[in-house]
């Protein structure tokens, strides 16, 4: 059967990869962008199937008025894709006030808002599933992208503990974690902080590790991400690219190690 999904940030990127292939195959999309002529086309060639709306999710009324007009639109919302957001590279220090609190807001509070505006509709339908777009930088963190992580890592706690409100709601979470994938994401839409000459060498050092690695094609993760919309049982997290399990499975050792080895100041600290 055909769904009613809402996607944020659709005008591009992985939001716009996602719409299409659910409107391919028939599914009814509502589409949210800052600027609707990005999303015109759309409009145009899915007339009765794709609503386009305007939306900044850093507006928390405008994304109840937004919602609310697609339920309306199609009568119903069966799934979210919070999928608005951006990337902020900068080193910490380097890292205006303006610019964390910009990064917060859209990728967490943006976040934030357009779930809780689609969880009154899910839970008086008692069913419903609300995919959340964090990153492979929601379980990992490397240098350069400090505030952005920060934001990721909370978009992961939040939907965890979420998962736990709304499961006797029939309502389903799934974080979605896409590695390295050949969209925008790092270049126009991200946003750059001031270089401190001190990081040069460590700039210099990370972009370099980068260098030729294969980074996936954003259009194989439509059908990928509609296998997980569709699950009977769709899991809290999905990892997105070749080479993310193995690259997690190594950190999490690590962390498993250090936390054994510090087990006997862990037990101390509790007191007798």
């Amino acid at each position: 059967m055909a769904k009613t999904i809402f996607i944020t940030g659709a005008s591009k990127g992985f939001g716009r990869v996602w719409a299409e292939a659910a409107l391919k195959r028939g599914d009814k999309v509502t589409g949210t962008a800052r600027n609707l002529d990005d999303i015109k086309d759309l409009t145009e060639q899915y007339k009765d199937s794709f609503l386009g709306l305007k939306l900044d999710v850093n507006n928390r009324q405008q994304c109840f008025d937004t919602v609310n007009q697609a339920n309306e639109q199609f009568g119903s919302i069966d799934v979210l894709i919070s999928n608005a957001g951006y990337g902020h590279f900068g080193f910490l220090e380097e890292t205006s006030e303006a610019e964390a609190r910009n990064q917060i807001e859209t990728n967490v509070f943006g976040s934030l808002w357009v779930i809780q505006a689609v969880l009154p509709i899910m839970r008086k339908q008692q069913s419903g599933h609300i995919l959340q777009v964090s990153s492979i930088g929601g379980v990992a963190a490397f240098p350069i992208i400090s505030v952005y992580h920060a934001s990721k890592w909370a978009v992961e706690g939040l939907c965890e503990s979420l998962s736990q409100e709304v499961k006797g709601f029939g309502i389903n979470i799934t974080l979605i974690e896409p590695g390295s994938f050949s969209t925008d994401w790092g270049t126009t839409s991200a946003s750059m902080s001031t270089p401190m000459e001190e990081y040069e060498e460590l700039r210099k050092t990370f972009y370099e590790g980068f260098a030729g690695y294969e980074s996936g094609d954003p259009l194989a993760t439509g059908p990928a991400v509609l296998k997980v919309i569709d699950a009977e049982n769709p899991p809290l997290r999905v990892l997105l690219g070749k080479g993310t399990v193995e690259m997690i499975d190594s950190i999490y050792q690590q962390r498993l190690s250090t936390w054994k080895e510090w087990r006997t100041v862990s037990e101390e600290a509790q007191g007798k």
